[in-house]
C-alpha cells in the first residue's frame, strides 16, 4: 500500500516537525497549545524527543499541531 502523495507527513521527521513547531510558536506558545512537561520545564530538543518517541499519545498531538499549521501556512 502507498502513501498519498498529499500526508503532510510523508518524509518529515519528527525533529523536522518539532523545530518548525517551536520556530513558529516558540516554548511557551507549544506548552500552551500541547500541555506536556517536556514543554513547560527547561524545555530542549532532545529531551521533548525523547520524551515523545516513548509517547504515542504526546507524538500525535505534536504532528497534528504540525498539520494543521501546514495547512494554515499553504498558499491557495
Amino acid at each position: 500500500m502507498t502513501e498519498p502523495n498529499n500526508n503532510p507527513l510523508h518524509g518529515v521527521t519528527l525533529e523536522q516537525t518539532l523545530n518548525i513547531l517551536v520556530q513558529h510558536y516558540e516554548w511557551s506558545g507549544l506548552a500552551e497549545r500541547i500541555d506536556i512537561r517536556c514543554f513547560k520545564s527547561d524545555p530542549s530538543i532532545k529531551s521533548s524527543l525523547t520524551f515523545l518517541r516513548k509517547t504515542p499519545w504526546a507524538r500525535e498531538k505534536v504532528e497534528r499541531l504540525y498539520v494543521k499549521l501546514m495547512r494554515t501556512k499553504r498558499p491557495d
